[in-house]
Parts: structure tokens; C-alpha cells; sequence
């Protein structure tokens, strides 16, 4: 147990101005408050505050933050109270031992309510003054060190799941990184003590083959950054038990599959010493590709900044490497504690930034229940964001009116790709739902799921909308190359002629196309048309064509009557290279022609609808299509019809359930004329065909309250 004097001495070793009394008077406070009391182990209890005391001292912390800690528990368990604090100590002290006992009380209704999302919603319930987390996370390190003085295996148990869910990811959050490595291997060892065991004898076992692996790679490393002219130091440091086990499960591999359990830090002056460094490693040795990560110009949420890379390095051996500056180093060991350290008389921040976790304390101090709570926790400063949560307990912030598909590409981009529906709070919503503060968000993924250009329409963070934008991209391309090559084929074969590679290439300088491919998108996306790729590889055939005579209807849609096969629109997504009209509401069964549209690839209309009228003096525009019937669309097909039934009282009823019963469904329903004896109503079904909308409407006209059934056209 740290005696008295050397927890003075620490902290006056970084803060020569720190108030030796009050040290002293608060350590002589606490050891008579809690007096007699002994701990589990058979300590005295005032070990505990002393050692989480001794703990802050290795993070620098502030006076006020060393004699909190002395002080945390004496509200709690001994008849002191905070009165007595405020007057021997100050305000200042007393606030954060008053928000070190409200995170303990919360800590209490977690395990006895089992409101295990208090638990996890941690973070939104801190103090103003972010020292008292730092006091809390400081307080649950030490009850892990001596946590096998319990007697109970359950309840060790329980506190170690309780530290790796909420107090490990907290560390992590708040940048402290060696704090959260101690506090994942303490829960490791209670809650998979074989597992770790057998990763620290293979850990041993390398050691042992390797001799000092990590001396010579920091050796030659060394070398190499000398010759180069930087100055750096290095270190080197093997990954956590828990960090390999975890990546092992993750990534369902085995030990030795494993290539980055050796990581080498590499110290410089400056950010450009950063980047000269990496370049003269990647100049010395091989990158492995996909494990360079710049931390420098996009740092994690946390402060963290860094350069990451892996390399074939010294003696082949695959290593990681991490480059950083001297203060960048520290906050990646102490993170957000190292903006209370006393340097050069830089003046600690007052924490206003986190005055809302502070009023979340308040607030859930007051409520009933988790529901009052999250309602009340929509405070003014949440308008500009959301934080919601994983199954998992990770937090995730995200800008106000985000949606489930944001929070899913905030988890990872692939998970947003692949997403197919949310449950939030326990409860399947709509993708499109807006997500409030404090929802616990699952996302469903499917490997046959891709991004939909409809979730552009509602999506609000950056990272999604380029990500969707970006598929759509690539998808139109892919779409309008198929489609471009197909009309393209038709094209040169209306003429008699067939279509080739080389003809193609001949004129992609008159185009200013890099390809044929390229090429083919012109003509898929409607900018270009076929023939007038026909017309450039065959010149002559320009002269014969007719300019200014307009094409009657009839001979446009009898145009390419005869002439080839029609282009199939098998496999064409709707909404990118392929688009079905919404005037006639073609179903797969109609007779169709498609309408070649600038920049929107093809519409496809029915044969007899009214707005072909307007392309009849464009023949080339027109393209001849088919359903190919064995043809799966991507989306159910929409069918339109109109509907007059009786006012009556079950009508609408009557409807619906007949349609339901014939396996449509009911997408849209608009009623767009209402009479004493009649309704007129607009439907728009979801079908699989012609055929199955044509049996709903059959159905409808057998039932009595049904007057008349149409189908929509125009």
C-alpha cells in the first residue's frame, strides 16, 4: 500500500504547485472514515481509495482529481457526508465525489432493476467535469486487481462481463488505451481463464524460438532511420491475450494465422517526420497490402492519431508498425487525461464540453424507469446529434435525423451494404425510421442484399450517401454497358450488318472514347443511340437517311417488327439502367418497347400506351424489349387499377381482404372521388405478372359491393 508521503511526493513531481496540506488533509479524512473496515482480501479499506489515488498519479491527474479519489467512497460507505467534504475541501472536490457516488448508485439500479441499458448507456450519464469518469475507471481497474479475493465465482463473474461490456469499451473511448488493455486482460481471466492461459504459453513459446525477436527487428529498424537521417525511438510490444483471442474469433483464425501479434512504435519530432518515416520503411521493406492506416488526417473519435502499416520486415518477418509523434504517444496511452496535466502552466480545461452527461445524471436520477429516461433525455444539446448503440454496448454518433441504415454504415460499410431491416429497441422498424437518443440499434444483414437507390432519398451521414452514390455508379455502369452493347448489337443488325470489336475501336476517336466499353455506357445511358455508332462505322449510310420527316405512330411501333430479337431486360435493376414508365404501369406480360431516355438508360412502356404519341418523330429512340419470361426483376412488378365501390359500411374491407387472398398486396390507396353511394379509389398493387393482376381484377368485378374494376392507363 502506497504510503502517504510518496503519494504527495508523486504528485508533486508533476505539479510542484499542488496543495501539499490538502493532500495530507484528505488522506488523514478518509483513512478515519473508513476506520476499521476491512475489504475482501483482509486489507483495510482505506487501501482501496489510497491505491486508486496512486493509479490517477501515473496519469498526472490534478490534485482535485487524486484527492476525489482518496474521498470516492466515503459518501457511500461511512457516515461522512458531502457537506463535511465541501467545507474541508471545497466545491470544487465535493462536485466530483458527488458525481464518483451518483455513477455507484447507478451502478446499484443496474444490477438490481437489471436495467442493463443504464449500464450500457454509460457514457451518457457522466458528470460535467469528465475527472469523475477518470475516477471511476481508475476505481474499477483496482477492484479487478483484487478481484480474486472473492469468495463468490458468480458475482466475479459478473463484474468482469460488467467491465469488459461497459468500463473496457469506456477507457477506450476516453483514448486510455493501456488502461483498457489491463482491464480487458483482468476480465479475460476470470471469464475465459483457459483461453488466455493457452495464448500466453504460445505467446511464450514464440519468445522462446524467436530469442530477442523484438531486439533485432528494433535494432535494424533503428538503423535504417538513422542512415535516413530521422530521429526516433522505438519500442516494440506484443498484443494483449485478450486482443488475439478477440481478433482470432473475429476473424475465425487460428494463432498462427495471425500476422500483426508483434507491433513496433516508432517515436518522432513531427508530423512530417511522421510521413518521412513511413516512406523510408516502405522504401526498406515490402508493404502487405490493405495494412497501411492513417490515423494523422483521420483520427479515431477518440484523439487517436497515428500511422499504421504492415511490412515484410527485418528477418521476413511480418510485422506492424506504428508511427507517431512524442505527444501523440502520450494520448494514445492516457488519451483524454492528458488534457488535465499540469505543463508549463497550461490551465486544465473546465469540461463545459460534457455539462450534458452531467444533466443525464441528473435526469436519471429522477426517473422511474429506462423509458422516462430516454424521453427525457431529448435536451437542447442533442438537436445536432444522436448517440445510439450496438447489441454490443458501442456507442455511436450520428447527426440528428439519421436513419438505420446510417447507423448501419457507421458500424462498418459493409454491414450498410448488406443491411436488409433493424430492429430497434428489441423491435423491427422500417430501414427508413429516424433513430433517437439512446436506441439500441441491431442491424440484419443478408449476403444477397446490395445498396438501393431509394435509400439516397433518406440517408443523412456523408459516409452513407457516397457509399449508396458509389454503388449506384458502379451498378449503372455495369447496367448501361450491358444495355449500351445490346442496343448497339441491334443496331448493326437492323442494317444487315454484324457488330464487332474492331469496328467499334475504328471509331472511338470520333466519340472521344477511351474504349469500346466506354462507348457502349454512352449508348446505354441514352446520350448516344445506335445508330449513330452504325453511322460512324458506316458513313454512308448517313446519306440515306431522312432528316425532318416525321415517322407516324404506326410505323414507329411496327418499326422493328421482323428485325432481330428484341433486347431482353433480364437482370436490369429498376430505378437505374432500366425504368418502368408511370403512366401505363407495365407489368412482365405486356407487350412493351422500351424508350431510350437521355441519361436514364431505358423506359419501358406498354405497347398501346398514350405517351408513345410524343416519341414518334424519334424512331431512334425507340428500342424493341422483352420480359424473357423465365426472367426473375429484381423488385415485385406495381400494377395500377381503378376501383368504383359502393359507400357501404365493410366495403374497403371487402377489398383489401380480397386482394389479400389473391396474393397481392396493397402498396399505395388513394380514394379520388366520393359520392352519398359510391367511392372511386386508385390502387397500386404489388403482383408478380399480368396474369396475377388480371385475376385480382376478375375477383373484384365477382364481388357484389365492387362496381367496376379498371386497370389504369394514362
Amino acid at each position: 500500500m502506497i504510503r502517504q508521503f510518496e503519494l504527495v511526493e508523486k504528485v508533486k513531481s508533476y505539479d510542484p504547485g499542488a496543495a501539499e496540506d490538502v493532500l495530507n488533509r484528505a488522506y488523514v479524512f478518509a483513512m478515519k472514515a473508513h476506520g476499521l473496515q476491512l475489504r475482501a482480501s483482509g486489507d483495510p479499506y482505506f487501501s482501496h481509495p489510497l491505491e486508486v489515488a496512486g493509479i490517477l498519479t501515473e496519469y498526472k491527474l490534478d490534485s482535485a482529481s487524486i484527492i476525489t479519489a482518496l474521498l470516492h467512497d466515503t459518501i457511500e460507505d461511512t457516515p461522512a457526508t458531502l457537506n463535511e467534504i465541501r467545507s474541508h475541501f471545497g466545491t470544487e472536490v465535493a462536485r466530483l465525489v458527488d458525481g464518483v457516488t451518483k455513477l455507484t448508485r447507478i451502478e446499484f439500479q443496474s444490477d438490481h432493476a437489471k436495467q442493463a441499458e443504464n449500464f450500457r448507456k454509460l457514457l451518457l450519464a457522466m458528470s460535467e467535469d469528465i475527472r469523475v469518469l477518470l475516477v471511476k475507471l481508475a476505481d474499477r481497474l483496482h477492484n479487478m486487481r483484487t478481484l480474486h479475493h472473492l469468495n463468490d465465482p458468480e458475482k466475479q463473474r459478473v463484474i468482469a462481463m460488467e467491465t469488459m461490456d461497459i468500463y473496457s469499451p469506456l477507457a477506450e473511448r476516453m483514448g486510455m488505451q493501456a488502461m483498457k488493455n489491463e482491464l480487458d486482460d483482468l476480465a479475460f481471466s476470470e471469464i475465459n481463464g483457459d483461453a488466455r492461459d493457452s495464448i500466453r504459453a504460445r505467446l511464450e513459446f514464440l519468445r522462446d524460438q524467436g530469442g530477442d525477436l523484438a531486439g533485432r527487428v528494433i535494432g535494424e529498424l533503428q538503423t535504417t532511420l538513422t542512415e535516413a537521417g530521422i530521429e526516433a525511438t522505438l519500442s516494440g510490444r506484443e498484443k494483449t491475450p485478450y486482443s488475439i483471442w478477440r481478433k482470432m474469433q473475429h476473424k475465425s483464425v487460428t494463432f498462427e494465422q495471425l500476422s500483426d501479434i508483434m507491433a513496433f512504435r516508432v517515436v518522432v519530432d513531427t508530423i512530417e517526420d511522421c510521413y518521412r518515416t513511413l516512406g523510408v520503411i516502405h522504401g526498406a521493406y515490402r508493404m502487405v497490402p490493405s495494412r497501411f492506416k492513417d490515423y494523422i488526417s483521420m483520427p479515431k473519435p477518440n484523439g487517436y492519431r497515428s500511422l499504421h502499416t504492415g511490412v515484410i520486415g527485418p528477418e521476413r518477418h511480418r510485422i506492424e508498425v506504428q508511427i507517431r509523434t512524442h505527444d501523440m504517444h502520450e494520448i494514445a496511452d492516457i488519451g483524454v487525461a492528458a488534457h488535465w496535466q499540469y505543463k508549463q502552466g497550461i490551465a486544465k480545461t473546465d469540461g463545459r464540453q460534457y455539462r450534458w452527461l452531467r444533466e443525464l445524471l441528473d435526469i436519471l436520477e429522477q426517473t422511474s424507469g429506462p423509458e422516462e429516461f430516454l424521453e427525457h433525455t431529448k435536451l437542447e444539446m442533442f438537436q445536432d446529434q444522436v448517440f445510439c448503440f450496438t447489441p454490443k454496448g458501442d456507442l455511436i454518433n450520428l447527426p440528428h435525423g439519421a436513419t438505420s441504415v446510417d447507423f448501419a454504415y457507421a458500424v462498418h460499410s459493409e454491414i450498410g451494404d448488406s443491411c436488409v431491416g433493424a430492429k430497434i429497441n428489441g423491435r423491427i422498424m422500417p430501414l427508413r425510421t429516424r433513430l433517437n437518443n439512446g436506441d439500441q440499434v441491431e442491424v440484419i444483414t443478408s449476403k444477397a442484399q446490395t445498396p438501393s437507390p431509394t435509400w439516397e432519398r433518406f440517408v443523412v451521414t456523408g459516409k452513407a450517401r457516397a457509399r449508396i452514390r458509389r454503388f449506384i455508379r458502379a451498378k449503372e455502369r455495369e447496367q448501361y454497358l450491358e444495355l449500351g452493347h445490346a442496343i448497339i448489337e441491334r443496331a448493326f443488325s437492323e442494317e444487315g450488318y454484324s457488330k464487332s470489336n474492331k469496328a467499334l475501336k475504328g471509331v472511338l476517336k470520333h466519340f472521344h472514347m477511351a474504349s469500346a466499353d466506354d462507348l457502349a455506357v454512352e449508348v446505354g445511358a441514352g446520350h448516344l443511340t445506335g445508330r449513330d455508332v452504325v453511322e460512324a462505322v458506316y458513313p454512308a449510310l448517313k446519306k440515306k437517311r431522312q432528316t425532318g420527316k416525321v415517322v407516324p405512330l404506326a410505323r414507329a411501333r411496327a418499326k422493328r417488327a421482323g428485325k432481330g430479337a428484341p433486347v431482353p431486360i433480364k437482370g436490369l435493376i429498376p430505378g437505374m439502367a432500366l425504368h418502368f414508365a408511370g403512366c401505363c404501369h407495365p407489368l412482365p406480360g405486356d407487350r412493351i418497347v422500351g424508350i431510350v431516355t437521355t441519361g436514364r438508360g431505358v423506359t419501358i412502356h406498354t405497347i398501346d400506351c398514350e405517351t408513345l404519341a410524343q416519341y414518334a418523330d424519334m424512331p431512334d429512340r425507340w428500342l424493341d424489349v422483352s420480359w424473357e419470361v423465365s426472367a426473375e426483376l429484381a423488385e415485385i412488378s406495381v400494377g395500377r387499377i381503378h376501383v368504383t365501390c359502393l359507400n357501404a359500411p365493410g366495403s374497403l374491407g371487402n377489398l383489401s381482404t380480397l386482394i389479400a387472398k389473391n396474393e397481392g398486396n396493397i402498396s399505395n390507396l388513394k380514394i379520388t372521388n366520393r359520392s352519398p353511394d359510391f367511392f372511386e379509389i386508385m390502387l397500386d398493387i404489388e403482383v408478380r405478372d399480368v396474369r396475377h393482376l388480371t385475376d385480382i381484377i376478375a375477383a373484384l368485378r365477382a364481388t357484389p359491393v365492387i362496381n367496376s374494376v379498371e386497370r389504369a392507363r394514362g
